[in-house]
């Protein structure tokens, strides 16, 4: 059974930072794409990070996307968090190898609380 299962979600106050953890099941994630994507309370789901399956990681702005294929998992850590970042994670991977021709895959995601 191909499946993806993240971990690592909770709850963290402002200013702090959390990884979040994705591993695969059933597949090898070496050879996909893999991104990161949120979903707020009431807001549509967005897209955080991703990287082709020749990338290693990729840094954008608070967060880090990063892949370890030894272990068959995916790694989000984030820093510097603020309530706005409150949201269900999920991970997700791709098998066309790049990002721009979207993901196959999806894990059922962790929840992150951002609050004091």
């Amino acid at each position: 059974q191909l499946q993806l299962v993240e971990s690592g979600g909770g709850l963290v106050q402002p200013g702090g930072s959390l990884r979040l953890s994705c591993a695969a099941h059933g597949f090898t994630l070496e050879y996909y794409a893999i991104g990161w994507f949120r979903q707020a309370p009431g807001k549509e789901r967005e897209g955080i990070s991703c990287i082709s399956s020749t990338d290693q990681d990729s840094v954008k702005g608070r967060f880090t996307i990063s892949r370890d294929n030894a272990k068959n998992t995916v790694y989000l850590q984030m820093n510097s968090l603020t309530p706005e970042d409150t949201a269900i994670y999920y991970c997700a991977a791709g098998g066309r190898r790049l990002c721009i021709y979207g993901m196959d895959y999806w894990g059922k995601g962790t929840l992150v609380t951002v609050s004091s």
